[in-house]
Parts: structure tokens; C-alpha cells; sequence
């Protein structure tokens, strides 16, 4: 990777509580931007965004949204005063003709999957961010193609990061006592490490519901779908590397994936 090229970051992000604690996961989220290049601006993709049609950010001072609930006051306490960037709203707006994007600018904001992991990796929130939606009516095939398109970004100093989980049952969470990962949430996370660097067409991971463990392992796509939009803007030839790994609660992966050095 030439060192104009920005890295891309698909980023496990698990409960919001991570905002409030310290641990591998949070730690990891920290060293990266301490060895990354900074970016000019952060184009973020969370899974917590999930819409009709594809929208974006272009407000200049986006509301911290606190998009949970039943957890401690501190965490709602929390801002995350990032500013926004109208300029690069419409730089995604023409990289993703001719989707329709719509310049979303007073119902939403960040929400917790970009700014729980952005106030670790940049807490004094300086760094221009973005917010791109995911289209819940939209194949895996779309999300991965709009990543394609968005590549472009990275040669203009924005930092593609991307927020979900690629394992994410809650219902089948171990909410107490025995972490112990289920055969299958260990299965597809392999499967999901094993084909990221897969070159050529059909893309096993943008049909990841085909892999046997596929439904329990995402009941709803939300979570998983962000990954595509980091495999997209792949060059092919790049490194990828995973910064951190690993399953918590029986059903929810952490697994992080870096494209570039």
C-alpha cells in the first residue's frame, strides 16, 4: 500500500458499554489510530443506520446519538462532538451515482456504532465524520458494490470505518456465567476470516446467509453488512489483517479486519 492510500477498518463493536471500559477490544481500537495514519475525514458505515434507500450525513455539527437503552447514565451522559462535512457528503453523493443518496441533515447524527469505537481511536473528536446509511432492502451484492465505488475515498485521505458484528445473536447471548463460543458462532467466524481475501467472482461473504451456520449467525443482516463495504474497497493486493479477534456472550464476534498497513 502506497502511503497516500488510506487504510480501511471494519471494526467489531459489540456493547456500548466498551465505551465506558477498558479491554483487548477497546485497547486495540486505541493502537490503531495511534499507528494509522490520521485521516482527513472519517466516512463511518454502523449497522446501528438501517434505512429504506441509502442516506447520508451532510449536517456540519451531527447530534451524538444514544441509540440504547438500559444502561448506566454515564453512557447516555456521553458526546462525541465530531464535526461533520458537508463537502464530503456530496463527494459520496456523486462517487455512488446513480444511486439515489439522500443528504440526510436533521435525523440523525452518529450513532453508537461510529462514535463507541471513534472515542477510543480519536478522542478529541477533531477528525471530521460522515455517517453513511445501509439499505435494508438491498442484497449483500449492493453493499459490497457501493464499497467498490467508495474505494476512491481512500486516495483522498478518508478513512473508511466500518462498525458491526459479524457474529451478532442476541438472543442466544450468555448474558452470565459460561463464555464457552457455540460450535457454530466459532464455525462462521472462521469461515468469515478464511475468505477475506478471496479474489474472483461471487464473493462467498457477500452470500453469507448460503453458509449453513448463516441465519444463526446474523438473524438480521444489520450487523454483518458493513464488512462488505471494507471487502469492496479492497484493491486486491493490499495487505488485510485482522487487529483483533474473538467471542463474547457465546454469540458475538469481535473480529476486526484492517485493509492496508
Amino acid at each position: 500500500m502506497t502511503s497516500n492510500v488510506m487504510p480501511a477498518l471494519f471494526l467489531g463493536h459489540g456493547s456500548p458499554m466498551n465505551v465506558l471500559e477498558e479491554n483487548i477490544y477497546t485497547q486495540t481500537w486505541r493502537d490503531l489510530a495511534k499507528r494509522l495514519p490520521k485521516p482527513k475525514a472519517i466516512l463511518a458505515v454502523s449497522a446501528h443506520w438501517y434505512t429504506r434507500g441509502t442516506a447520508v450525513t451532510a449536517m456540519p455539527k451531527p447530534k451524538t446519538i444514544h441509540d440504547f437503552g438500559g444502561f448506566p447514565q454515564a453512557l447516555f451522559d456521553t458526546q462525541y462532538p465530531a464535526p461533520g462535512s458537508p463537502a464530503l457528503a456530496a463527494r459520496v453523493q456523486k462517487l455512488l451515482e446513480p444511486v439515489a443518496v439522500i443528504s440526510d441533515t436533521t435525523e440523525w447524527g452518529l450513532d453508537h456504532g461510529t462514535w463507541g469505537v471513534l472515542i477510543k481511536m480519536y478522542p478529541e473528536a477533531d477528525i471530521p465524520v460522515v455517517q453513511l446509511s445501509i439499505d435494508a432492502t438491498q442484497p449483500g451484492q449492493y453493499h459490497y458494490q457501493l464499497g467498490q465505488k467508495l474505494a476512491a475515498l481512500r486516495s483522498e485521505g478518508v478513512m473508511i470505518v466500518a462498525s458491526g458484528n459479524v457474529v451478532h445473536n442476541l438472543r442466544m447471548a450468555k448474558w452470565q456465567g459460561d463464555n464457552q463460543p457455540y460450535d457454530w458462532a466459532e464455525s462462521f467466524n472462521s469461515f468469515v476470516r478464511n475468505n477475506l481475501t478471496y479474489r474472483g467472482e461471487h464473493h462467498p461473504l457477500v452470500d453469507f446467509m448460503q453458509h449453513p451456520d448463516g441465519k444463526l449467525s446474523s438473524p438480521t443482516p444489520e450487523h454483518f453488512l458493513p464488512l462488505l463495504y471494507v471487502l469492496g474497497a479492497w484493491n486486491g493486493e493490499e495487505a488485510v489483517s485482522i487487529p483483533v479477534d474473538g467471542i463474547e456472550m457465546g454469540s458475538l464476534s469481535m473480529l476486526s479486519v484492517q485493509l492496508g498497513e
